[in-house]
């Protein structure tokens, strides 16, 4: 996996407003990466993570499709030049409208995990491809996506036979084992409970074509309450990775394609947010103790709403070798959700900060755009910018996400 660029620090450096930026050779330098250490796996970029047409168009140009939520982004992935049949429709939880609108659209990939969503696909979706999410306990990740999405291994085998009967092409299995997964242990019990099932679904005389890997590769660049960087077992996952591809293929009894859906492992570590001190500052507390606090003009309703998960690695220019002390930061609303809080604790900073200087908020290029507000509290969204490599940056474009 590429760490970010000198040129996206550049960009950094000349960019005069608060702005996110990403680097698009960086981007396409993880794909890269990706489809080395997992040869024959199609990838399908969770186009949530990164709702930016630039970065879905610079990603399909390499040939990634598309893991859409929904109509809108499917309608985004296809004007950013993504193929329909390179689309699928990843998201379990659909309604009848949107269902019918996907596949006016041109999509017939479809992920299921309920005899109730089997139905309404039959009924809105005639003839198309319903592959099954297996549920998985997302142990090891900072965000598991345990309950909302997926079923048993005999649930998948009754949802599978209903889609047949039904008229649909019973097609796949996937799973994912939550986001920003730091454990390779996760994967192997997913592969394991995967294999389990493609072997039911063999004795029931399905067969399957293929198995969505899921997302939840993790991005490298997030940091500890210290400022340094954590370190995914990335190898370690990878190489289970290319184990389970080959006993599922055994466990099913045929050849299979396989689809991985990355967001974050694409784009957190090539996307930076220039951000500016708002006011470092002291105060005593009830409790007697004194804290200081900074507060940065970006915070969780304008850019970094991972913030309570998330350490993200803060860079001062002008301000190497400055004394530093524990600070909370904190955004810029009047709402007191708008700090780190759970995130590693108080943050080593410079104690010569003042109003108004640049800090650069690292490896957060993942969902960055995807959660900003309208302008909570007045506070603008982030505009977004890019570049290709050692190019100066283009002019920030403050529109809607998907844009």
């Amino acid at each position: 996996m590429n760490h970010p660029t000198a040129p996206l620090h550049a960009a950094l450096a000349a960019a005069d407003q608060d702005q996110i930026i990403y680097d698009l050779a960086g981007i396409a330098g993880n794909l890269d990466t990706l489809r080395r250490e997992l040869p024959g796996a199609d990838v399908r970029f969770a186009v949530k993570a990164c709702p930016v047409d630039a970065v879905v168009a610079c990603l399909a140009e390499r040939g990634a499709g598309a893991d859409a939520a929904g109509p809108r982004e499917i309608a985004q992935a296809l004007r950013s030049g993504v193929p329909v049949e390179r689309i699928h429709y990843g998201n379990t939880v659909k309604s009848d409208e949107d269902i019918a609108a996907a596949y006016r659209l041109g999509v017939r990939d479809f992920a299921t995990d309920s005899l109730a969503d089997v139905a309404a696909l039959a009924a809105h979706a005639p003839g198309a491809r319903v592959f099954c999410r297996l549920a998985t306990d997302g142990e090891g990740a900072l965000w598991g996506l345990s309950g909302k999405f997926g079923c048993s291994a005999a649930d998948a085998v009754r949802v599978l036979a209903a889609a047949r009967a039904a008229g649909l092409t019973p097609s796949g299995l996937s799973f994912h084992v939550g986001s920003q997964q730091m454990t390779a242990g996760a994967w192997r019990r997913a592969l394991d409970l995967a294999a389990g099932t493609l072997a039911a679904l063999r004795r029931r005389g399905i067969s399957l074509a293929h198995v969505n890997l899921g997302g939840g590769l993790p991005a490298l660049g997030y940091a500890d309450r210290h400022g340094r960087p954590l370190d995914p077992p990335v190898d370690k996952i990878f190489a289970v990775l290319r184990e389970g591809m080959a006993q599922l293929g055994e466990a099913a009894g045929r050849p299979l394609d396989f689809l991985v859906e990355p967001g974050r492992y694409l784009v957190a570590d090539h996307g930076a947010i220039r951000a500016h001190v708002v006011r470092l500052t002291d105060r005593e507390h009830p409790d007697g103790t004194r804290r200081h606090w900074l507060y940065l003009s970006v915070g969780k309703f304008n850019g970094l709403y991972e913030m309570d998960q998330v350490q993200y690695r803060l860079v001062f220019p002008g301000h190497r070798g400055a004394a530093r002390v524990p600070a909370v930061v904190a955004g810029p609303t009047c709402d007191s959700d708008d700090a780190f809080t759970t995130a590693g604790g108080p943050v080593q900073v410079p104690g010569t900060l003042a109003s108004g200087d640049p800090v650069w908020v690292l490896s957060s290029g993942a969902y960055a755009i995807s959660y900003l507000t309208r302008g909570f509290n007045g506070f603008r969204p982030l505009p977004h910018t890019w570049i290709h490599g050692p190019a100066r940056p283009a002019p920030a474009r403050r529109e809607a996400p998907g844009g």
